[in-house]
């Protein structure tokens, strides 16, 4: 089993007309503000991932700040899931100034299995011990879902989206939340070197680090030397599709200097165990 748990699709209307979102949410004109910018829907998720011999996606939804638009994309990614006959795993997302306690347990009766992309900062709440804060650790040990979170690295070059966490608040909120199954999206924005600290393994126990987007942010030297630090047990395949191509990363994973079992592990068995999956 092949599973990317890092991808991106918006509803059919959004993809032909973005300007109304590129209007209500500054993260997303910054992300998607240019027209070669690439959003898919979920049947195009589909054919990629037949082109790309891909078993089962992680579909994420976006950090909207309007509550209304956050509750229609995670109503299309529940659908898209429903109909997509178990190969698309639906993460969803609440915007904080919504019921967000009431849109998470909707979203579970509908068969949300965690959720992301979260990006605190982006959305203007706080995860040192805010009341979102408070939500996801409660969300995710009442529900059994899995957070996962926009992370990126603190220092090196600038690019379009890479705000949204600060990387000591998230460790400051894996430290707090030992419970909570945390994935920090590409490769933990470093954070995986921290589990040499003396706490630092103790603290990420239960972290994982997906591969989204490599090629944009490190060198192919990354697979083998998080691996050295964390584990094979502890990386999951991610490709970001679409902004890059999901046949693509996998041949960078393929690439990589693996063994045939860490490679087994990062491509699909780790997120098959994580998400319970058949």
């Amino acid at each position: 089993m092949i599973v990317d748990f890092h991808t991106h699709v918006f509803p059919p209307d959004i993809c032909s007309d973005r300007n109304d979102c590129l209007r209500l949410d500054p993260t997303f004109g910054l992300l998607y503000g240019r027209p070669d910018s690439r959003l898919a829907t979920g049947d195009d998720l589909l054919r990629s991932m037949d082109e790309a011999g891909i078993d089962v996606s992680v579909v994420l939804n976006f950090a909207w700040q309007d509550g209304e638009l956050c509750r229609r994309t995670n109503d299309y990614i529940l659908e898209a899931a429903a109909a997509g006959g178990g190969r698309l795993v639906p993460f969803c997302l609440f915007a904080p100034n919504d019921d967000a306690r009431v849109e998470i347990e909707r979203c579970v009766r509908l068969g949300a299995r965690g959720l992301g992309e979260l990006r605190p900062q982006s959305q203007g709440y706080d995860l040192d011990g805010g009341p979102e804060s408070e939500l996801l650790a409660q969300a995710a040990a009442a529900h059994g879902l899995t957070l996962l979170f926009h992370a990126t690295e603190p220092v090196g070059h600038a690019y379009p989206g890479k705000e949204g966490q600060p990387l000591d608040s998230l460790y400051r909120f894996i430290e707090r939340s030992p419970e909570a199954t945390v994935v920090a999206a590409h490769w933990g924005g470093g954070l995986p070197f921290y589990a040499l600290l003396r706490r630092g393994h103790a603290t990420l126990a239960n972290t994982y680090f997906d591969t989204a987007a490599t090629r944009f942010l490190y060198r192919r030297e990354v697979f083998r030397h998080a691996v050295d630090l964390v584990g094979a047990e502890r990386v999951l395949f991610g490709s970001d599709f679409p902004l890059l191509s999901q046949s693509r990363c996998l041949r960078e994973v393929e690439e990589a200097q693996l063994s045939d079992y860490e490679g087994q592990l990062i491509l699909g068995e780790n997120a098959r165990r994580l998400l319970r999956l058949p």
